[in-house]
Formats: structure tokens, C-alpha cells, sequence
């Protein structure tokens, strides 16, 4: 039988606790009708009005927090809420306001200014203050958006990169438990706190493999984490690989009746729908993020959607995960941005994304630090001309580099392009920064055919012809490329022999598709034409 695995650490406060895994950086998201902040009241974000609120909101509850506390504690909560009521924080959102047009990124990124200045410290106790200011941008950002930080379970063992003092001192710490950080520090005001109120802490233990109820075990006194049989220290990323057709392949066992592979994935909207996936079975050919980030306090909270996307990927496993970038704009708001000059122009997809690049960086850093946790690829909505994913390219390159300063887990995802827009479509052997291309047929349709998106439904089926013939050639052009199909085209079985036929062996659909999609493609040969016996 395995031996439990023991991890050297630091040690932050003597004692030994165990307990019940909680990992911090790996928070259920909830079904987008459970989700808190659906309801009108918290979509409402405002102006300097509502951040003026949310603020007092957050001193409010900091005063809760220090009614009864001990002087130690009392000064860590003072010091949150001077930062809250310093007058320069609200002077360099204002001015951020005026050029951003939206509170809710104007105060993360000046928050997100002072915490990246700490985190370049010489000092650490400097450094360690980092994590304080991270405590009260994510209290603001939760009060905006109606989602206050949750509490953890008594008696568990918190596990995460690092963790916030309001978060320590709103625990009941009375029925035990301890702390084992990935990173943190020594003099930071939770290993402060965690001495004062003897509960066992570690720090510096690398990023190790748990999940949410594993036994631990933290020995303060040693320096020390104990793993169930089987943990492991995760290693520092390697370079990701950038797909081929072989890699998207080689995995499934679906085959057409001449015996040539054929990948089968499926679209997905919300997150819990992964629940029901099946690992062994399929990837996730296309995530729709707008659905899981439906208001301007969710784009702008690195971490809520660093968790929606670990979870999708750690729940397909070694199954490939594409996840589209915001596709919002036009017909599709975010909620608390409907009024933004760039909406109110009709831009759309990665032109707003551009346009709007607090946005876009947010997301982005979501994404670099998820893809350590599965085989994540990124798509761009709404692609028209090369220089939009130049440009989208280099702003992970810059986000990635700020993430390596700040010594956080991340990895370069391949990044595709969604291909939906007829001029596109007839370019594609000019995108040469694309790892790979996806037919959207939807908007496809409705652009080739010039519908209005009430009126595609009757359209699709008279345009379909001059679709596929769009598709059949620009396949020849995608170089050797990944492609599949994502698109409402790709789940009707209708049009499979026209999808074969133009050279697809990759299609992504509703998961209610899937069954009759796999009958129909084990019916045809690989050249669209009906087997024999058929």
C-alpha cells in the first residue's frame, strides 16, 4: 500500500491539525439560474454612486468583523479600512472612471496597481501586505455584484496560493482545522493572526494535488504537509504543445463506416452542464464564457472565473477544453456596460474586445492560470481581419509576463478563431496566428445570407447550400490546421454528408445532439455518401 506523501514547508504558526481538505481556489460556481447575482438588483452596478456604497458596505462589514476582536486583530481590520477610505484610491478610480467609462474595472485595476507595486517589494513584509489589498478589492467587487466570499466548513483544512485576513478572522476557528498555503508568508497578517489564535499554518508548499475533502494534515511545528496516498507536488508548467489533427483525433473511437476517425465533442453554455459530461467520452468542443459571466462585475473578477474554468477543465480531465472568449456586443449585452460608447457603435466579439481591453485582460489572466489544469484552448469570436488575433496574441503575451513577475502558475493556451464571418471564411490562409479554426454556421448563415437574426431560422435551410460550399473551400485553405464545426449546422444529421464531404472530422454539439449525431456519422463514409447497407 502507497505511502502518504510529506511535503516540506515553512512554517508560519506551530501545532499540528488535520482535517478535511477546502480548497480555496476551487469554489463551486453555481447553474446560471442559481447564480446570486441574476437577479436585476445586483446586474444594476452603476457609477461612482454604487462603489461609493459598496465601499461603505465593506467597512461595514470589516466593523463586524472587529466587534469583540483582539487588539492584533482590530489593527489588521483598521488598516483595511483606512485603504477603504484613503482619498487617493477613490481619486485614482475617478480618473480611471473618466477614461474607462465603468467603475467596477476602474477600482480593479487601481487596486490591481497598488498589489502589483507590493508584490515587486524588495521587503517581505511589503510583499505580504499584497494579499490585504487583494482582500479588499474582492470584498468591493463582491458587494458591487451582491456576492459576498463565502465561508468554509469548521474543522477543514484551508488550502490555497494564499489567504485573506477577513477570511481568517470571519472563520470559527473553535473546532480546529489549519492552514496550508501554496505560497504565502511568515510575516504576512494571516500567519499573524494564525499565531496569536494557535492555529497550525504553513506556507511555501508548492502547488499540490487535493481534492475538497482529502485528509490533510499540517505539522506547524515541523514544517510540514502529509498527503493521503496518491497526492502529489504539482510541477511547474512545461510549455503547452499547440494542437494537430492528429492529437485532436487519435483519442476517439468514433469512426465513419470507411473507418476514418471522427471527434466528437460537445458545445456547452453553463458550467454545471459539465456535470453531466462523461470524460471517457468527449471534450468540450466550445464553452460559451458570456453565459457564465452575464454581468460587468463578473468580467471583471479574475478569480470567479478562474474557478468556472478549472472547474470545466478538471471535470473533462485529459479531454481537450476549448473555451470562447466573451462574444458580447450587439445583440448581446453585458450586463452594466449596455451604455458604453463601444456598445452603442454595434462593435461585437474580439472587436470589443480590443476596444475595451480591461476586459479582455481580466479574462485572459483567468485563462493563462486555468490552462495549467487541463488541455484548454481559446477561441475569438467574431474574427474578421489577421491583425485582431496579433493583437489578442500579444495581449496574453503581456498579461502572461505579468502573471511570471508575480510567480503565479500559468500556461500559453493555443489560441483559434471562431470562423463565422463570410470574409474570414474566404481568408483563412492568411490567419496564419491561428493554432486552429472553428465554423460558427449560426452567424455564418446569417451573414452569407443577410438575415436578420429573427429571421435566420427560416433562412438556414435555403442558404445551406451556398454554406457548405463556403466551408468546402475554406477547409482547403486552413493549411493542415485543426478545424472543426460548432455550429446549429453540426448537429443536424441532415447536413452531415455535406460536412463530411467538405473535409470536417471534428464536430462539437448540444450535448441532447450527441446520440443521434454519433448514429448518423457511423452510417457514412468519410467522403459524405451513405454506407453500404444503409
Amino acid at each position: 500500500m502507497a505511502e502518504p506523501l510529506r511535503l516540506k514547508a515553512k512554517s508560519a504558526s506551530p501545532g499540528i491539525a488535520s482535517g478535511p481538505a477546502f480548497l480555496a481556489e476551487e469554489p463551486k460556481a453555481p447553474s446560471a439560474a442559481e447564480r446570486p447575482d441574476a437577479a436585476p438588483a445586483s446586474r444594476a452596478v452603476g457609477g461612482y454612486g454604487a462603489l461609493e456604497k459598496a465601499i461603505d458596505i465593506s467597512i461595514g462589514e470589516l466593523e463586524h468583523l472587529a466587534d469583540g476582536a483582539d487588539a492584533e486583530s482590530r489593527d489588521i481590520i483598521d488598516f483595511q479600512i483606512e485603504v477603504l477610505r484613503d482619498p487617493t484610491i477613490a481619486e485614482a478610480t475617478g480618473a480611471r472612471m473618466e477614461a474607462d467609462g465603468n467603475v467596477v474595472f476602474a477600482w480593479a485595476a487601481t487596486l490591481d496597481a497598488y498589489i502589483g507595486e507590493l508584490e515587486a517589494a524588495d521587503e517581505e513584509q511589503m510583499r505580504a501586505r499584497a494579499v490585504d489589498i487583494l482582500d479588499i478589492k474582492n470584498r468591493v467587487l463582491g458587494a458591487l455584484a451582491g456576492t459576498p466570499i463565502a465561508d468554509f466548513p469548521p474543522g477543514s483544512v484551508f488550502v490555497g496560493k494564499d489567504m485573506e485576513p477577513s477570511r481568517f478572522l470571519a472563520h470559527d476557528w473553535s473546532k480546529g482545522g489549519g492552514i496550508a498555503l501554496f505560497a504565502g508568508s511568515t510575516a504576512g497578517h494571516v500567519a499573524l493572526l494564525a499565531r496569536a489564535q494557535s492555529v497550525p499554518m504553513v506556507v511555501g508548499t508548492g502547488r499540490f494535488s487535493a481534492a475538497d475533502g482529502d485528509p490533510v494534515r499540517v505539522d506547524g511545528d515541523a514544517g510540514a504537509v502529509v498527503l493521503k496516498a496518491g497526492g502529489m507536488l504539482i510541477p511547474s508548467p512545461v510549455p503547452a504543445r499547440t494542437p494537430t489533427a492528429d492529437t485532436q483525433t487519435a483519442s476517439g473511437e468514433l469512426r465513419t463506416a470507411d473507418g476514418v476517425p471522427i471527434l466528437l465533442s460537445i458545445n456547452i453554455n453553463d458550467p454545471a452542464e459539465i456535470d453531466a459530461l462523461d470524460p471517457a467520452t468527449a471534450g468540450v468542443g466550445l464553452m460559451r464564457s458570456e453565459f457564465s459571466i452575464t454581468s460587468v462585475a463578473d468580467a471583471a473578477n479574475e478569480e470567479r472565473q478562474l474557478a468556472i474554468y478549472r472547474r470545466v477543465l478538471e471535470q473533462a480531465g485529459d479531454r481537450p477544453v476549448t473555451i470562447r472568449m466573451l462574444d458580447i456586443g450587439g445583440d448581446k449585452p453585458l450586463a452594466g456596460l449596455e451604455d458604453l460608447p463601444a456598445l452603442a457603435s454595434g462593435l461585437r466579439g474580439i472587436r470589443l474586445l480590443l476596444a475595451r481591453p480591461e476586459i479582455a485582460r481580466v479574462q485572459a489572466r483567468a485563462m493563462l492560470r486555468a490552462a495549467v489544469f487541463g488541455r484548454l484552448s481559446v477561441m475569438l469570436p467574431m474574427v474578421t481581419f489577421p491583425d485582431e488575433i496579433d493583437r489578442m496574441r500579444e495581449l496574453f503575451r503581456e498579461e502572461a509576463e505579468k502573471l511570471g513577475r508575480r510567480a503565479l502558475l500559468h500556461r500559453m493556451p493555443p489560441i483559434g478563431m471562431m470562423v463565422e464571418v463570410p470574409a474570414a471564411a474566404l481568408m483563412l490562409d492568411t490567419f496564419g496566428a491561428a493554432a486552429f479554426f472553428s465554423f460558427g454556421t449560426n452567424d455564418l448563415t446569417q451573414y452569407l445570407a443577410a438575415s436578420a437574426r429573427d429571421d435566420i431560422d427560416a433562412d438556414a435551410g435555403k442558404a445551406a447550400p451556398a454554406v457548405l460550399r463556403l466551408i468546402a473551400q475554406a477547409v482547403k485553405l486552413t493549411a493542415g490546421k485543426p478545424v472543426s464545426i460548432c455550429g446549429d449546422m453540426a448537429g443536424d444529421p441532415s447536413y452531415l454528408p455535406g460536412l463530411l464531404a467538405a473535409g470536417l472530422r471534428h464536430f462539437s454539439v448540444a450535448p441532447a445532439r450527441r446520440p443521434a449525431i454519433r448514429s448518423a456519422i457511423i452510417g457514412l463514409n468519410a467522403d459524405g455518401t451513405r454506407a453500404a447497407g444503409e
